[in-house]
């Protein structure tokens, strides 16, 4: 038998294969294998692996058992310096911004935001849904927001889906699904469910003007007056820099 077995590429490749393509801390592994491979201790390799799998979490269960500690940890540090605790309810600058949902985009860091500043309303895409624009009118109309963005980003996920698509994978089953170069696939066994067909997934196919869309249906909304102004932008994933969609701020203006 060889002395190295396993190859660092092929650890990676039973780690993302045993969690179904979620490599959970795969580098870890792949680091503590390798180094025992390295030394020429084949024998101590194997263990490794089982024993690194064997503490791994059993379902999504456990996993989010972690992520609730984290995120609980995390705000009892946030808690023990708080200080915000008069600021008012109406936004102190004034304005609104309705984003993407997309964990990439941090809105306090990129439109230069502290608490009680502003409304930032998010939904897949950024997009101007009933949902949405709902809270634009309670922004405007009882907190006093004079002035809204309309943000969406490169690499958006709505991109990469219809809603022909969408409604597909539900219907198949209610497990996530994967994707590749040919499009989302789905690996559940079912059941699925039909009740997709009748939601409008307001997927993406031209992100510059779906900003326009967007714009647009703010714009002409009974219950959106003409003073107040609605900036349309594209936020670059790679640069973090806000990129205005010219069209959208003609848009902004028609009445």
């Amino acid at each position: 038998m060889a002395s190295r077995w396993m190859s660092g590429w092929f650890v990676a490749a039973l780690v993302s294969a045993t969690f179904d393509g979620n490599a959970f801390a795969a580098s870890d592994l792949v680091e503590k294998v390798q180094a025992n491979l390295d030394a020429g201790q084949t024998a101590k390799a194997a263990p490794v692996a089982e024993a690194w799998l064997s503490e791994a979490p059993d379902d999504e269960g456990d996993t989010m058992s972690k992520i609730l500690e984290e995120v609980l940890a995390a705000n009892e540090q946030y808690a023990a310096s708080f200080d915000k605790g008069d600021l008012p309810m109406p936004p102190a600058r004034g304005f609104a911004v309705l984003t993407c949902m997309d964990a990439r985009l941090d809105p306090a860091k990129y439109a230069g935001l502290s608490e009680g500043d502003a409304h930032v309303i998010r939904n897949a895409g950024g997009r101007a849904s009933d949902d949405a624009i709902r809270s634009l009118v309670i922004s405007y109309k009882l907190l006093g927001t004079r002035e809204w963005f309309v943000i969406h980003h490169t690499d958006c996920g709505m991109e990469t889906f219809t809603d022909e698509a969408m409604r597909g994978l539900l219907a198949c089953s209610l497990e996530t699904s994967t994707v590749d170069e040919s499009g989302w696939h789905d690996h559940g066994a079912g059941p699925g469910s039909t009740e997709g067909d009748y939601i409008d997934w307001l997927t993406i196919s031209d992100n510059a003007q779906s900003v326009v869309a967007d714009v647009r249906r703010i714009r002409e909304h009974p219950l959106v007056p003409d003073r107040i102004p609605i900036y349309g932008y594209i936020y670059d994933c790679k640069s973090g820099r806000l990129i205005e969609v010219p069209e959208a701020t003609k848009a902004s203006k028609a009445s």
